[in-house]
């Protein structure tokens, strides 16, 4: 009986270990989430535009925001590590981002023709 509670232990114990390490990201300076949602707010700037929700200006004030975002980014990984505080500030700041965007494609203003 206590040999099974052993090697249980044991299975748990280097289960967990390998878990933890496959979990962990391979570079600590990715951020594959951030990237994924600056990609897709980049595809909402480009189709507002097209389709006329956005105009000139707003596109601009947006695009800034998107370059701001990405400057953060590139600051958070100068040291070869984005913390976890790094990555929290960065999510929200995406956030806010996707929040002007879908603010500023449904304010009812168009680009001119």
């Amino acid at each position: 009986m206590k040999i099974h509670r052993l090697i249980s232990a044991l299975i748990l114990a280097t289960s967990g270990a390998v878990f933890a390490q496959a979990s962990a990201p391979a570079n600590p300076a990715a951020t594959p989430v951030l990237d994924a949602k600056q990609a897709n707010q980049q595809q909402r700037i480009d189709q507002g535009v097209t389709s006329g929700q956005l105009n000139k200006r707003e596109a601009a004030r947006l695009q800034a925001r998107e370059n701001k975002l990405a400057a953060h980014e590139t600051g958070a990984k100068a040291d070869g590590v984005v913390t976890r505080k790094e990555r929290v500030r960065l999510n929200k700041e995406a956030n806010r981002d996707s929040k002007a965007i879908l603010k500023q494609k449904h304010d009812r203003q168009k680009a001119k023709s």
